[in-house]
């Protein structure tokens, strides 16, 4: 399966905060067994490289992602823990360079057109649109499919359990990243039962 066709296949890709390598293994199989096939898992914390292998290691029917990744250095940290891919905030020439090196499936994030063309002038046709509320949301992913018929998109940013089939709706967009199923409240709070109902709920919601 390439790797179009696996964030197709995902519909929605969680994105979470590794606060410790424990409860971050433990979120990650709630959200399984609520039927998501994939996680992004941040560069944002201390406990996220070990998080990522131990997560991947324990489930290896999910596809990890290694999200927040700003840096040539930060991809290859996450390469060496095993992810199956990694994402961006932004895209730099720099990083899509590294990316192809590596050969690695990766998610470069844009927020503007002329982000697009830096990533399709690299390679890429799939992106991750973030921040996507702020910067302009369906309206925006709209007015990208006019110029860039053959980009996809995976926005993230500001949506949540009231919006996010909207967005799933566009032609142009394959899978929607959020933690409306998974915020820190639950997390902290070992909410593992709610957050695999969320994860569940979200996942029909795809198919309704």
């Amino acid at each position: 399966m390439s790797f179009a066709q696996q964030l197709a296949n995902c519909r929605v890709l969680p994105v979470i905060v590794a606060h410790d390598v424990k409860s971050t293994v433990r979120l990650a199989q709630a959200l399984q067994n609520g039927g998501m096939r994939a996680v992004e898992i941040t560069l944002r914390t201390p406990a996220a490289l070990d998080s990522l292998r131990e997560v991947k290691s324990a489930l290896p029917g999910m596809l990890v992602a290694a999200g927040s990744v700003t840096s040539p250095e930060g991809l290859e940290r996450a390469l060496d823990v095993g992810v199956d891919f990694c994402v961006s905030p932004g895209t730099t020439d720099a990083l899509l360079r590294a990316a192809n090196e590596q050969g690695m499936p990766f998610l470069p994030g844009v927020a503007t057109a002329s982000e697009v063309l830096l990533g399709m002038e690299h390679g890429y046709n799939q992106f991750k649109l973030f921040p996507a509320e702020a910067v302009g949301g369906m309206q925006l992913l709209n007015s990208l499919a006019g110029p860039f018929p053959n980009a996809r998109f995976c926005p993230t940013g500001g949506l949540s359990r009231d919006n996010f089939r909207d967005y799933l709706a566009l032609p142009n967009v394959v899978c929607c990243g959020g933690s409306w199923m998974a915020s820190d409240a639950m997390v902290k709070s070992g909410s593992w039962d709610e957050i695999e109902q969320l994860a569940q709920e979200s996942m029909d919601a795809t198919s309704g």
